[in-house]
């Protein structure tokens, strides 16, 4: 079983004020080093950055490691741009299924994603799982390979895999016990939430 990561890190943080991938928080890391590492950690594997707004400086900034990393040159038409473009790159690759994760969750722990892994264990390629919060749904979003072609047909402007995954039964994995799915949307002087294992 080959559960891939994909990290959607291209926005330009418009409300923040800038791209989050260059966000570092208390421990000094990217947020978007922190979030690959996320996936590593929690078994992904490949794993896969899509970058797009100040792509040239997250490279020399971040450390990236054991990681691929795509461009999406359509980074400001939105998330679903994005979410498009690591999905084809994954189509080359040997993954049976991907974990999608956003780069400004920096609450998301690799259990987390373990537990999405865990949930798709009997048919990865079929699979589609979400990871939710007292009862909402958040991410991490786990996709099948056989739903990739689905979910990009419907990943228009800023929606991601939302209108794909309300057509389709979804199973879905309580995390709000080793996560925190808060967004960054604006900037904060506080400390996030801390990371639960």
């Amino acid at each position: 079983m080959a559960i891939a990561g994909l990290l959607l890190a291209a926005g330009e943080g418009r409300r923040y004020g800038r791209p989050k991938a260059l966000v570092t928080l208390g421990d000094g890391r990217l947020l978007v080093d922190r979030a690959a590492e996320v996936l590593r950690a929690g078994g992904c594997e490949p794993v896969v950055v899509v970058l797009g707004a100040a792509a040239d400086t997250v490279r020399a900034s971040a450390t990236l490691a054991g990681v691929s990393v795509v461009d999406n040159p359509l980074f400001a038409t939105g998330m679903g741009s994005s979410l498009r473009t690591g999905l084809a790159a994954l189509g080359s690759m040997d993954a049976d299924a991907a974990v999608v994760l956003l780069v400004d969750t920096p609450g998301i722990t690799p259990a987390a994603v373990s537990r999405l892994r865990e949930a798709a264990a009997t048919d990865p390629a079929r699979a589609l799982v979400i990871a939710t919060y007292d009862g909402q749904r958040g991410h991490p979003v786990l996709l099948g390979r056989a739903h990739w072609a689905g979910v990009s047909e419907l990943a228009v402007g800023d929606v991601g895999a939302r209108p794909y995954l309300a057509r389709h039964p979804v199973a879905e994995v309580a995390c709000e016990d080793v996560a925190d799915p808060a967004d960054m949307d604006v900037p904060v002087m506080a400390e996030p939430p801390a990371q639960r294992e």
